[in-house]
């Protein structure tokens, strides 16, 4: 008896109350939305946990190479 009870809501949903942002949060919002991590995708198996930190820690550096690279011709 100590779970959250289920509830279940009928009708129209209600208007969005809140402001609009601005072209230039809307900006930083699309610019944080584009964000790349280098990982690929799917799963991977590992041996030992340092196999796994030595191939998360190479997508890191290829995504800091990658985004000095773009700055810097920028």
């Amino acid at each position: 008896m100590d779970q959250q009870p289920i509830r279940r809501e009928v009708g129209r949903r209600k208007a969005r109350t809140g402001l609009i942002p601005s072209p230039t949060q809307q900006a930083a919002m699309a610019a944080m939305a584009q964000y790349r991590t280098r990982a690929p995708k799917g799963v991977f198996r590992y041996d030992s946990p340092e196999q796994m930190e030595a191939d998360r820690l190479k997508w890191t550096v290829d995504a800091m190479v990658a985004k000095a690279a773009a700055t810097t011709t920028s």
